[in-house]
């Protein structure tokens, strides 16, 4: 991806200038981070590990887990930096890819949500056909699908964003590289890329999050109708 601008690099201006707040936030997302670090690695580590939790469901759980690894080191990690040494200098070519990667694991956590959803819905709702419905090719499938949903999303932003031109102003009034705070930096027309963030974006979320509403729905009826 090509861009010609004049701006080369970028200043993320963090969460807070308070001194006082900046030690006790680093602290305080420090432990956060570990926690989740520790307690996502231990999941994945145990499925992978205990042959009889080789099902659909912990499937599921291991991807979710290895995604909530992946999605909390695009942007805790500079974050940190930011709180203990200040204000944190980031390359046009990284500041896109920490989008890109924040977009495609976020977006495809929300598809893999959806398709928890479903699972749990054939797991309850159909007992007798669920090995038949979510057989090992069928989840590799969707986990597929989820993945590949992700990256086809983030790819569109990432690649609309390369083609804006920056100039003058480079400080960004954030701890990560997104895209409406880079737009408000982009000297072009941002036109198409907010049609597109408001568009793609807004049914990456809505549309897994009506079928994760149905899912349950389903399933709290037909728990009450037993």
């Amino acid at each position: 991806m090509l861009n010609q601008t004049e701006v080369n690099d970028f200043i993320l201006l963090g969460l807070t200038d308070a001194q006082g707040l900046q030690h006790l936030s680093f602290i305080s997302f420090l432990l956060l981070y570990l926690t989740s670090l520790l307690g996502n690695g231990a999941i994945v580590t145990i499925v992978i590990a205990e042959p009889r939790l080789h099902t659909p469901m912990y499937f599921f759980l291991g991807n979710l887990s290895c995604l909530d690894i992946f999605y909390s080191t695009v942007t805790v990690p500079k974050m940190l930096t930011g709180l203990l040494f200040g204000h944190q200098p980031i390359s046009f070519g990284g500041c896109l890819a920490q989008l890109h990667f924040f977009h495609f694991l976020g977006s495809t956590e929300s598809v893999l949500l959806a398709t928890m959803a479903y699972d749990r819905y054939v797991a309850i709702c159909n007992p007798l056909r669920y090995t038949l419905v979510m057989n090992p090719r069928t989840c590799l499938l969707l986990a597929v699908a989820s993945w590949s949903t992700g990256f086809v999303h983030a790819m569109m932003h990432s690649f609309m964003t390369s083609q804006l031109s920056f100039c003058g102003h480079n400080h960004i009034q954030h701890f990560f590289c997104d895209i409406k705070p880079l737009l408000k930096l982009a000297c072009s027309s941002t036109s198409l890329n907010m049609t597109l963030l408001s568009v793609v974006t807004t049914s990456i979320v809505l549309g897994p999050f009506i079928l994760i509403v149905l899912s349950y729905l389903y399933i709290i009826s037909f728990v009450f109708q037993k």
